[in-house]
C-alpha cells in the first residue's frame, strides 16, 4: 500500500472526502460503487467490478466468442480488460481501457468501424499498440448501469465486420448483462 499523506476527517454523517488527485488516479468518478474492507486497523476501499466477480465465467466467454468469430475477443469492466482471447490477446489483457472506450461505456451505444470503409478505429486501451483494421465495441448494460464492453477486433487488411459479429457481439453483452440482474 502506498501512503499519500493525505488525512482527512470523518464528518458527523461518518462520510470521508476522497481527494480528486486520488479519484481520477483510480478512475473513480461520482456514483461508482466502492467495496469496504477491513483487517485489524485497517479500512481500505477497492472500486467494485461485478464483472470482475466472474472473471472466469468471461474468459471462458472471450474464448467462445474468438471461436465462434474468428477475431480477437475482449470482455471489459469499466476500467480493465479483464479477458482477451485470440491472435493478440496479450496485448490487451490486464490492460487499462481508453478514454474512448469509457466514452462509448458512457454513451451506452455500440461503436463499429472498419478501416476499409473509412472508419475511425478507436484505441481500446490506454497503451494500444496493436494494429487494428476493424472492431465493433458493445457496451455490457445491467439495471440501467454500463459494467464494461464486448470488443471484436481484426487485423486483416480489407476486414469488415458484418451483421453476424455484431450481432454475436450484442448477444454476448445481453447474456454477461443477464449475470446481473
Amino acid at each position: 500500500m502506498k501512503a499519500t499523506g493525505i488525512v482527512r476527517r470523518i464528518d458527523e454523517l461518518g462520510r470521508v472526502v476522497i481527494p480528486k488527485e486520488i479519484r481520477r488516479t483510480l478512475r473513480i468518478r461520482e456514483g461508482d460503487p466502492l467495496e469496504l474492507f477491513t483487517d485489524r486497523d485497517e479500512l481500505m476501499l477497492k472500486k467494485y467490478s461485478p464483472i470482475a466477480s466472474v472473471d472466469r465465467f468471461a474468459e471462458g466467454t472471450a474464448k467462445s466468442l474468438s471461436e465462434q468469430s474468428g477475431l480477437l475477443a475482449a470482455i471489459s469492466d469499466s476500467d480493465v480488460i479483464l479477458a482477451a482471447s485470440g491472435l493478440g490477446k496479450k496485448q490487451l489483457a490486464g490492460k487499462t481501457v481508453s478514454e474512448k472506450l469509457t466514452e462509448i461505456m458512457l454513451s451506452r451505444r455500440c461503436y463499429a468501424a472498419s478501416k476499409a470503409e473509412s472508419g475511425d478505429i478507436l484505441p481500446v486501451t490506454s497503451e494500444q499498440s496493436g494494429e487494428y483494421t476493424a472492431q465493433v465495441i458493445v457496451p455490457i448494460v445491467a439495471g440501467g448501469d454500463c459494467l464494461g464492453t464486448v470488443i471484436l477486433l481484426a487485423t486483416e487488411e480489407g476486414a469488415v465486420l458484418e451483421s453476424p459479429a455484431v450481432k454475436l457481439a450484442r448477444l454476448t453483452a445481453d447474456i454477461i448483462a443477464n449475470q446481473f440482474e
